[in-house]
């Protein structure tokens, strides 16, 4: 008879998990040892926290509760989170203090125990909390570092972009005036009407190759020093140093369709710098170069070929040879050299230019 008592007074009375606590200046940390645990109820009412689960515990695969008075008040939200040994709980303190002890009643319940992987004196706490708080100043000092160099790499390229528009585009529109002025005597004094500004630009234009290499735009640098390489011989070897070009018409064609180029080109990357888009432009920018580009190479291969003559009959460049051979080699055949090279850079470049054309018009239509 005793034991059938005991047997139902067993049965009657829940089973309690092991559970383990350590605290913060604002929060109380619970770990119960449940492993599996499902059907998780928990809730804070009255300064009481609540908990019923079934798992597998110390008394095996059953469910288990228990319940805690609190020394102090709780907020009444609590968050919890279940891995597959344990079950996690974080309490928040309505104040911000240190606790003696975690309930009210002064005898701690057998199932409690201290956390001592979290656990941390008062004083310990406290230095923990500082270097949270550190750690917390660096990483904004930090952020506002990046930030701050983000808005002065984007003002420069802004700035930048902005300058060589302007500068290509009073090239372009100089030239359309003249154009239509004088007609075809335009043709004949170009060199001499553009070409301070031209020079002004394309030198400036060595800043995109640096800014390729050095990673402020994400660009191949190949590419860019192809073009920028190839247009300053272009406009300091072939049309500066012989002043018999200068009057070529060939200038004007190649001169015209640089800056037809450019003046969609720099906008578009102007509006970039401000994440802002017009679709029209964007589609001007992929598409123009693919007349433009090729025509343009065919007008600095024309210059080239015209200047050969001219470099044999100088000897200007030329590279000169020892007394005993009596002669030197002239600088055309290093031009011979660099019609190849062209086309083959604009291959290259046609290329590039295709693969940023697909990817930006295969990307918006996959978004949409």
């Amino acid at each position: 008879r005793q034991s059938t008592v005991f047997t139902k007074k067993n049965e009657t009375m829940p089973l309690t998990p092991l559970v383990y606590w350590a605290q913060r200046h604002e929060d109380i940390y619970l770990r119960v040892e449940l492993t599996d645990a499902q059907n998780i109820d928990v809730n804070v009412n009255d300064n009481v926290l609540q908990f019923k689960a079934q798992g597998h515990g110390a008394k095996g695969q059953n469910e288990y509760e228990f319940s805690l008075e609190f020394l102090l008040p709780v907020k009444s939200e609590v968050s919890h989170k279940s891995t597959q040994r344990q079950v996690n709980i974080t309490v928040q303190k309505e104040q911000r203090g240190w606790w003696k002890r975690l309930t009210l009643q002064e005898r701690k319940p057998v199932f409690l125990a201290p956390d001592f992987d979290r656990w941390l004196d008062e004083s310990d706490a406290e230095m923990e909390i500082r270097e949270k708080e550190e750690k917390r100043n660096m990483l904004k000092a930090s952020r506002h570092k990046e930030e701050g160099f983000v808005s002065l790499k984007t003002g420069f390229l802004f700035v930048y972009n902005l300058v060589q528009f302007l500068g290509f585009s009073w090239i372009f529109v100089n030239m359309t005036v003249r154009l239509f002025i004088f007609g075809q005597d335009s043709l004949y004094d170009t060199f001499h009407t553009i070409s301070d500004v031209m020079f002004f630009c394309q030198i400036l234009a060595a800043v995109e190759v640096l800014n390729a290499a050095f990673g402020v735009v994400q660009t191949g640098v190949i590419p860019t020093f192809i073009q920028v390489v190839g247009r300053n011989f272009i406009l300091f070897i072939i049309f500066g140093s012989l002043g018999e070009m200068h009057n070529q018409p060939v200038v004007f064609f190649v001169f015209y369709l640089w800056s037809t180029i450019e003046i969609f080109r720099y906008p578009f990357y102007m509006l970039g710098c401000l994440n802002t888009e017009w679709k029209t432009l964007t589609w001007l920018r992929y598409t123009i170069w693919i007349p433009l580009y090729p025509l343009g190479v065919i007008a600095e291969a024309v210059a080239v070929i015209q200047s050969i003559p001219i470099f044999d009959e100088t000897k200007l460049f030329s590279i000169p040879l020892p007394k005993a051979v009596g002669t030197s080699i002239s600088f055309s055949y290093v031009l011979h050299i660099y019609l190849v090279l062209m086309f083959l850079g604009l291959f290259i470049n046609f290329r590039h230019l295709y693969k940023q054309r697909k990817r930006r018009f295969c990307t918006k239509r996959k978004a949409n």
